[in-house]
């Protein structure tokens, strides 16, 4: 903020401005339509005149958003990037799901996830052939009177070992990725990758943005999950690896500590699960219980 003296004329001049563009949308027809454009308004201005953003920073800026635009396209959504990088998203997850008892958090959904993933049964493996270190996910799904919840869709996604979705590949190949279901217990278990970090894209405007500002494009190590169920809140939220190097530093700042689980490291000869054989390799397992809010207490 600038120590600048304004003086009581030129702070007139402003909030005369400010009323009359807060004024122009007193018209709208749709009221949640009216309430946001006033709102988004009344702090872009209190923005301007708080930081006295000069005419050449306005400049910069039409330009970064420009270039924003210009990178963006079917396949890279360099805005949904610009404002996970701000918090933003974030905080529109934390604000469509209003905290419920001992209901799982939520955390943003990221660009990755595709429609029609595998199905596997309990037990599968998501891996489909890529590469990385496997680990065993396991745990229950219940709602938040501790009632198991059977037949949920549980969707799992997540990057390859060096640091790629499998549709950051321009091979059509389907990996790390699937879905499968809850018994009527409420359990699953599958195999999966030890999630490793990995940095968002930023080769563009965004990623110019975090140099400039000394802040890394480095995502916290995570599991992807998607969770729905009759009668229950949709649930999208990660899992992320105890000990990343990145846990307080996550790039789109994802993570919550009530999602970051222990990941045990188990020797090669150690027997798995299933009695999978993974040919004497390391292997890591982790436990993850699910539990689902009502639907309807999402704040709205």
């Amino acid at each position: 903020m600038t120590d600048k003296k304004i003086s009581a004329e030129q702070t007139r001049r402003e909030e005369d401005l400010v009323r009359e563009v807060i004024a122009s949308f007193d018209g709208t027809p749709d009221p949640r339509l009216k309430e946001i454009m006033q709102s988004l308004v009344q702090h872009l201005h209190n923005f301007v005149r708080e930081v006295r953003l000069s005419e050449s920073e306005w400049d910069k800026m039409i330009e970064f958003l420009t270039a924003v635009g210009h990178i963006t396209d079917d396949w890279r959504q360099e805005f949904i990037l610009l404002s996970d990088v701000l918090g933003v998203s974030m905080q529109t997850v934390a604000v469509n799901n209003e905290a419920y008892k001992d209901a799982t958090e939520a955390t943003v959904f990221g660009p990755f996830f595709v429609q029609d993933a595998p199905l596997i049964e309990i037990g599968g493996d998501i891996a489909g052939g890529a590469p990385g270190q496997a680990c065993w996910v396991e745990g229950r799904v219940t709602d938040t009177d501790g009632n198991p919840i059977g037949g949920a869709r549980i969707e799992v996604w997540e990057a390859d070992d060096d640091g790629f979705y499998d549709v950051q590949y321009n091979d059509g190949r389907i990996a790390a990725r699937a879905h499968l279901f809850s018994d009527a217990d409420g359990n699953y278990s599958f195999w999966a990758l030890t999630p490793t970090p990995y940095p968002i894209p930023y080769d563009g405007p965004v990623g110019k943005m975090l140099t400039a500002t000394n802040r890394s494009p480095v995502r916290a190590s995570h599991l992807h999950f998607m969770v729905t169920a009759a009668k229950a809140r949709t649930l999208v939220t990660h899992i992320f690896v105890d000990g990343c190097e990145y846990m307080r530093r996550d790039s789109v700042f994802g993570v919550k500590d009530s999602l970051i689980k222990q990941f045990h490291l188990q020797a090669g000869d150690t027997p798995t699960p299933d009695g999978r054989d993974l040919g004497g390799q390391p292997w890591t397992r982790a436990k993850f219980d699910i539990v689902l809010a009502p639907e309807g207490v999402d704040g709205h």
